[in-house]
């Protein structure tokens, strides 16, 4: 099944003499210009003085939040959140078991294991441990994260395990035998890399992954895929396809669906635009369609998910529409498209899944999850609902739609904890099997959602949760958070480290559902892109100016909060309105949009954000780009930036250059940066707990003291 529409879109100083020279020598340098970048030398991510700098600045900002009032009963809190026995193991079926990755106090790298369905609707099912990976990290010596397993479908009892050293998207690819429980003796195997790989049949794997110079895209992804045969090396794969240096990257999947297998391989040009190309009798087929509509397949049918407006065969279809037709028909030539979805302006496509019968679509009306059962009957497409919660976030998955119509619904919001139910497409209201306990108070709590007007007049919705007798004097802590961009939706989810750290405390907790974002769709998507990319920080600033205006919070009590598009969306906040805020968290961020796209992936963003090194491109990301925008002329509210050395997806350089260029022009600024991680800046539950402390202690203690 590839319902799922599969894209790469998818959404990584005191006492050090190096940095006080630098300060010394830079702190009155107007720096617009790469060439005149002082800070330049910190972006030798490993190399010994940036690393000097990382651990002087960690220890300068570690050592007063961690002496802080509260800050180690709050860590502790959280990691036992984080910890906590009572999550919900949320599992994916393979073969005949159902698997789950977890992590408590006594597994701090995780345990894989697995349980069949009748234990799992029990409430203490028995687990069956599959790998555990605390035990292999210290056999082997090596600091492994994990990061996925790729199974063989449809038998589901061999799979390729995906280890990655410190939390960097780069993994080690080992395959393991599920019946063994152990890897396989002279089975597949590769090196660290960007690899993207799928199984073909048990002796015949397709792979992309660093085969060596010219392999890659300037992106650091897979330009070149092959076929692997067991028992051969990998230098003597086969290649069958290869994409051009300049695209984001190549990736390739094999799709059991309803008895059919399809295989794929996907060009991605730029992040939202591609070609798909399908093997049809020995040969790979380009399928024609947009470039920026995805392409996926349920049984028989083609499904096209479209991004901007198609017109063909005499009709519109709009931007955010599904697309249905008979794959074999529509090879031959044939245009006759059902329309499965359409948007409204206030309603978007949120997700797709597949049972044996159903198409099951997530929709969003107004940020709120509506539920959808399809089916083709008779000749048509026939429509039905499914319930879900009035206020709050739906998630649905099809468990093995090659053989039933079971489902799993996820429903949760702010303040109610997660619920897991089992449900029959087609059969009636789903069963709860599991719910995960209050991690937090909410007594007294409630949710409101508002809209505030951006600069062009646009409603920008945005979550408000705080107390029901909130008083409206301007004196709320409050903590607003948001993204913006890359049609990435931010919904009303549980957020039970929020909840500890914030609401309990009695502040109140906004969340921003600004353009650049996925709430409505493609086109709320693509009017803050690139050369629009402005408004994505007019919807955010409207935002913050709605709250002060209606007495929810005042600047100095306003702290805001944001992680990588976001930590650029807290950046530009930063330097473009500092009377606003408070207190800043920037994480894992986007600063240097001057350098973005020479750093890591950066390259794969600039269908995102344009390209700095075309005059008018570059015309208007200078207008905003933070690192090039800092003034030593203009107070700024206190900012914490953080992120992780091993951050192979947002380089850390991005952090460190605008630590060190706010420092050396003499603004408040804390820095730190956890020596693993990834671009989720934590490798187990303990870094977590603790970067999160140290974040909402620094964001608080500010707020707090503002009079």
């Amino acid at each position: 099944m590839s319902v799922s529409f599969k894209t790469r879109a998818g959404l990584r100083a005191a006492g050090c003499a190096v940095c006080l020279a630098a300060t010394a020598l830079f702190a009155a340098n107007d720096m617009n210009a790469t060439n005149d970048d002082p800070n330049l030398w910190l972006e030798e991510v490993a190399g010994e003085a940036p690393l000097q700098w990382v651990r002087a600045q960690n220890a300068l900002s570690a050592g007063p939040l961690e002496s802080a009032p509260g800050f180690a009963a709050l860590r502790d809190r959280l990691l036992r959140i984080l910890n906590s026995r009572d999550r919900i193991p949320f599992v994916s079926k393979h073969g005949r078991f159902y698997y789950n990755f977890w992590r408590d106090d006594q597994n701090a790298r995780g345990l894989w294991r697995r349980t069949t369905l009748a234990e799992y609707k029990k409430a203490a099912p028995a687990w069956e441990t599959v790998l555990d990976l605390d035990q292999l990290a210290a056999a082997e010596k090596e600091n492994w994260v994990w990061q996925g397993a790729v199974f063989l479908e449809p038998r589901g009892d061999r799979c390729l395990l995906e280890l990655s050293r410190g939390g960097a998207d780069a993994s080690v690819l080992r395959e393991f035998d599920l019946t063994r429980k152990a890897f396989t003796p002279g089975g597949f195997s590769a090196p660290e890399a960007k690899t993207d790989a799928a199984w073909r049949d048990l002796d015949t794997l397709y792979i992309g992954t660093d085969f060596g110079p010219g392999s890659l895209t300037a992106s650091g992804y897979p330009r070149v895929i092959k076929e692997w045969r067991r028992g051969t090396p990998l230098s003597e794969a086969r290649t069958v396809f290869e994409g051009e240096p300049g695209d984001v990257g190549v990736s390739v999947e094999v799709d059991h669906d309803h008895g059919r297998v399809y295989e794929w391989i996907r060009r991605d040009m730029t992040f939202f635009s591609g070609a798909a190309f399908l093997r049809r009798g020995g040969e790979w087929v380009r399928l024609d369609k947009p470039d920026d509509a995805v392409a996926g397949t349920f049984g028989d049918f083609l499904m096209l998910r479209l991004r901007s407006d198609w017109r063909i065969g005499g009709k519109t279809f709009a931007a955010g529409s599904l697309l249905a037709e008979d794959l074999g028909e529509y090879l031959r030539g044939r245009r006759e498209l059902a329309v499965l979805f359409e948007p409204a302006e206030r309603v978007s496509l949120s997700s797709t899944t597949a049972t044996r019968h159903y198409l099951v679509l997530t929709e969003l009306d107004n940020v709120r999850s509506r539920l959808q059962l399809l089916r083709f009957k008779g000749g048509q497409w026939v429509r039905a609902a499914l319930e879900a919660p009035a206020f709050g976030t739906a998630g649905v998955e099809g468990i093995d739609a090659e053989e039933s119509d079971d489902y799993f619904m996820r429903l949760a919001d702010f303040l109610t904890p997660p619920r897991l139910c089992l449900g029959v497409a087609g059969g009636g209201p789903a069963e709860k099997i599991k719910n995960l306990p209050a991690l937090f108070s909410a007594d007294g709590l409630e949710t409101r959602q508002f809209e505030a007007k951006s600069r062009d007049g646009t409603a920008v919705p945005y979550f408000q949760v705080g107390s029901k007798d909130l008083k409206l004097d301007g004196r709320n802590i409050t903590l607003l958070n948001g993204y913006g961009g890359f049609e990435i939706a931010m919904l009303p989810d549980y957020k039970p480290l929020s909840g500890a750290a914030w609401l309990e405390r009695g502040g109140v907790y906004v969340l921003a559902n600004i353009r650049g974002g996925g709430e409505f769709g493609p086109k709320w998507h693509e009017a803050a892109r690139k050369e629009n990319r402005q408004r994505a920080y007019d919807d955010f600033i409207a935002v913050a100016e709605d709250l002060i205006a209606r007495g929810v919070t005042a600047p100095r009590r306003l702290g805001i909060e944001g992680r990588s598009n976001g930590g650029l969306l807290m950046g530009v906040m930063l330097t473009e309105r500092p009377d606003l805020f408070g207190a800043v968290h920037c994480g894992s961020p986007l600063l240097d949009m001057r350098r973005y796209n020479k750093l890591l992936a950066g390259a794969s963003w600039m269908d995102e954000y344009g390209d700095p090194d075309k005059p008018e491109d570059w015309a208007y990301i200078q207008k905003y780009s933070p690192y090039q925008n800092a003034r030593a002329d203009r107070k700024y509210p206190p900012i914490l930036i953080t992120t992780s050395t091993r951050d192979d997806r947002v380089h850390p350089g991005h952090a460190r250059k605008m630590a060190a260029r706010l420092q050396q022009q003499g603004h408040e600024v804390l820095y730190y940066e956890n020596i693993e991680g990834g671009h989720g800046a934590a490798a187990n539950n303990r870094q977590s707990a603790f970067m999160e402390a140290l974040a909402y202690t620094f964001l608080w203690s500010k707020l707090e003291a503002a009079k």
